[in-house]
């Protein structure tokens, strides 16, 4: 079991865009390396004894069942804390929140609505944050991604990903992703529905110092030509389902397909951070296709959630 260095120790992940190149592939390297303990059946418990809060204001499948395994695995233990079984969901500020739990845990993982809860859950706290998504940002499900990527072709610089679809929360994350690895990211996604103009302009100043281009288009087609991955989201985010029916129909033409699939590399590999709904953003064929890293992406989630958590805590 290799040492892990306390480079990140105590610090919050709520953004990709916090961490410098190097960190991020550090994180990368303690993932791949965590995995392959896990597959050999070797223990790695990092956090022996140590536990962590998991905050969730919005339901989830991964991002619970990633933390609270990958804490296990890890010789800690995790506590799911729902609007339910905490007084947040009563009214109870957020900063006294976080001041209790400060005191008690060693970790907090929020998965929540605003990005300002989460910015002011680490204002009050001492230990570290982890963002398991927002509204405006999805990092730990990138860094997944991006495991992912890097197994399935090699390498990550010099690479071009297209996101296919609403310039989401998981847009954003890919987009400073992208930069700290020096791969290309392009957008495609209908008038109105771009990734957030602050957003890409940060991003961009993170490429900078890696080469990534990084650009937004409004043609489908034009965005996965030569492309190397292809990654697709839901149209409608939890919490937009009374969008649902007038998103479907400005993105009819967003359709990850088999057609679709054509423009791009012969080798590339199709992602979505799930859950799919199938028929609509992407189709049974290329889901369940060759080209498909699916599932692969999502059991990285386990992984690179426990790089993260081993890494800060």
């Amino acid at each position: 079991m290799q040492e892990i260095k306390d480079t990140l120790r105590g610090r919050d992940f709520i953004s990709i865009h916090d961490f410098s190149a190097g960190e991020i592939e550090y994180l990368l390297e303690i993932g791949a390396d965590i995995k392959k303990l896990q597959k050999k059946g070797q223990l790695h418990h990092y956090l022996s004894g140590k536990t962590l809060g998991m905050i969730f204001q919005k339901s989830s499948t991964r991002t619970r069942v990633a933390f609270e395994v990958g804490m296990y695995q890890l010789g800690g233990h995790a506590l799911f804390l729902s609007p339910r079984d905490i007084q947040v969901g009563r009214g109870e500020t957020i900063k006294d929140t976080a001041l209790v739990l400060d005191r008690m845990l060693d970790g907090i993982m929020i998965r929540t609505f605003s990005h300002e809860e989460v910015l002011e859950l680490a204002h009050w706290t001492s230990i570290p944050v982890i963002n398991g998504l927002t509204d405006l940002l999805h990092p730990t499900q990138v860094i997944g991604d991006l495991m992912t990527i890097k197994e399935h072709q090699g390498k990550l610089k010099g690479l071009k990903c297209a996101f296919i679809g609403d310039g989401n929360n998981v847009a954003h994350s890919l987009l400073f992703g992208g930069a700290k690895v020096g791969m290309d990211v392009v957008i495609a996604a209908p008038e109105g529905f771009a990734p957030d103009d602050k957003i890409l302009q940060m991003a961009r100043e993170d490429a900078g110092a890696t080469g990534a281009k990084l650009w937004v288009v409004e043609d489908p087609v034009e965005a996965v030509d030569g492309a190397d991955v292809v990654y697709t989201d839901v149209w409608a985010s939890m919490g937009q389902e009374d969008e649902a029916d007038e998103k479907e129909q400005k993105f009819l033409k967003y359709q990850v397909n088999s057609k679709l699939m054509n423009r791009a590399q012969k080798n590339a590999i199709v992602l979505h951070c799930l859950p799919a709904k199938r028929g609509k953003e992407i189709t049974d064929e290329v889901m369940d296709g060759p080209q498909s890293a699916v599932f692969d992406e999502a059991e990285n989630r386990l992984h690179a959630h426990k790089a993260i958590m081993a890494a800060v805590m």
